[in-house]
């Protein structure tokens, strides 16, 4: 792809944004979150992304993950760690590579016109592919 997957950027915001603190900044408190486990166990990826997208059963952290995405969207994770905007570009890799289907999926469900990914795109300092 040529240029930054909105889909993805939605479901890292959505993995970065659980907790949002009354500060500047998202919480720090899932910086540590096993990112790695996830994105290698299909089962915990995909039950996340239906979870984000409204279409799966979502555990008392995947309700926080969906109710903070549509923020983190709209401000480009402007209020995102810096731990956390390297999570993005971990997960970013990750689904361009190996998953996408489920860019597909996310990009037809939270940016059906590019908008957000024209927006984010030059924030997060990934190549396009």
């Amino acid at each position: 792809m040529k240029y930054f997957t909105i889909g993805v950027f939605v479901l890292v915001a959505a993995f970065v944004s659980i907790t949002f603190a009354d500060g500047e900044k998202y919480t720090s408190k899932y910086d540590n979150l096993d990112i790695d486990n996830i994105l290698q166990n299909d089962r915990l990826l995909n039950n996340y992304i239906a979870c984000v997208k409204g279409v799966g059963k979502c555990t008392a952290e995947g309700e926080e993950l969906k109710k903070h995405a549509n923020e983190a969207l709209n401000n480009c994770c402007e209020k995102c760690t810096d731990k956390q905007k390297e999570i993005i570009k971990k997960v970013y890799k990750h689904l361009i590579e190996k998953r996408q289907d489920l860019v597909k999926d996310l990009r037809e469900k939270f940016d059906p016109n590019s908008e957000y990914e024209e927006k984010c795109k030059g924030k997060f300092d990934i190549a396009d592919k």
